[in-house]
């Protein structure tokens, strides 16, 4: 789907609290997302992140043991999603998933495939396997030069040669071993904005190219919409394209997408130990806040012996970015 919508500085985006109308409410938690910090071996062109090699900021042992206590105590828990940056580079990624295993949760590995390469991880496809690690890749296409373009020169080839590496471990085949792939679009270079391709229909694209060129196979294929935080957010606003982008997404609101939203049911970690709705806010220093106001951080959760503080979800306008079509999560297309 493709529209263009003029790039006035005049047009007026509505507030997206006021285009919901009510508050967007806090469900009971059941996902830990992990941001264990910004070092990472790339530095791709949309990383709302902005993580890459000279980033140093990472988790310290202390807030380590405070989420570890967190994992360990409460058995709502389903979920824990290791992100960063390159999250296996950084501090506490090994203890964080032996706790996780030890408590019969899942755990999630958000993956940009080339660490497997880099000295000194070269063991991680074996202990991915060996602790029965969810990997989440990023291959934003399955074509090299578009890959490339977004992640670095070299990336798409690594990227094939660590997918073909976890298929000879079962990756794919055995039913503990599940392998998802991220699909993200290009970024504009002008306001022929388009929405996500059709989820079930990219991934058909993505298995049979993938299989027929490189006899790889993978578990699932999520889409992701850019939102306008991190390194998207710098380079719209290059282009001047932020304001008109986000009418677009307006544009696009789905109402239906509400009740799946990824901040229904996530709490999101930063390496200080701070807490917010998702990943996005977390990037935006936007904090969750109690009914009192109040931000809350892993040791008041602890203090608290809850992790149902949180009434209302923080929002704000690239909010629009998760509910414009068939909507956007961590885990790909929401209808």
């Amino acid at each position: 789907m493709i529209n263009q919508i003029p790039n006035s500085i005049n047009a007026i985006t509505t507030h997206f609290s006021k285009k919901i109308n009510q508050p967007l409410i806090k469900n009971n938690i059941h996902v830990l997302q992990i941001n264990l910090g910004k070092r990472c071996n790339l530095a791709c062109t949309h990383c709302h992140v902005e993580a890459s090699p000279k980033r140093t900021e990472e988790l310290s042992p202390e807030i380590c043991e405070q989420l570890i206590k967190l994992i360990e105590r409460f058995p709502q828990i389903q979920i824990v999603d290791l992100t960063g940056g390159a999250p296996e580079m950084n501090y506490g990624f090994k203890p964080l998933v032996a706790a996780t295993r030890q408590n019969h949760k899942q755990v999630i590995v958000r993956s940009n495939l080339t660490i497997y390469f880099e000295n000194g991880f070269e063991y991680l496809p074996e202990f991915f396997a060996k602790n029965q690690v969810r990997i989440v890749a990023s291959l934003p296409c399955y074509l090299a030069d578009n890959v490339d373009k977004m992640r670095g020169n070299g990336v798409f080839d690594a990227s094939i040669k660590a997918l073909q590496w976890l298929n000879q471990l079962g990756y794919g085949t055995d039913p503990n071993l599940i392998l998802d792939l991220i699909y993200n679009p290009q970024l504009p270079n002008s306001d022929q904005f388009s929405l996500t391709p059709e989820q079930s229909q990219l991934e058909r694209d993505y298995k049979l190219f993938l299989n027929q060129n490189f006899n790889l196979i993978f578990n699932h294929l999520f889409t992701i919409t850019n939102l306008p935080v991190g390194r998207t957010l710098f380079h719209l606003e290059r282009k001047k394209l932020h304001s008109s982008y986000l009418q677009f997404l307006e544009s696009h609101f789905n109402e239906n997408t509400l009740e799946y939203l990824m901040c229904r049911d996530q709490l999101s970690v930063d390496y200080l130990g701070n807490i917010y709705d998702c990943d996005f806010n977390q990037m935006m220093n936007l904090p969750a806040k109690t009914a009192n106001g109040e931000t809350i951080n892993v040791a008041k959760l602890l203090e608290a012996d809850s992790l149902n503080l949180i009434d209302e979800i923080q929002t704000a306008d690239y909010c629009y970015g998760c509910t414009a079509g068939c909507g956007s999560s961590c885990g790909g297309a929401l209808l």
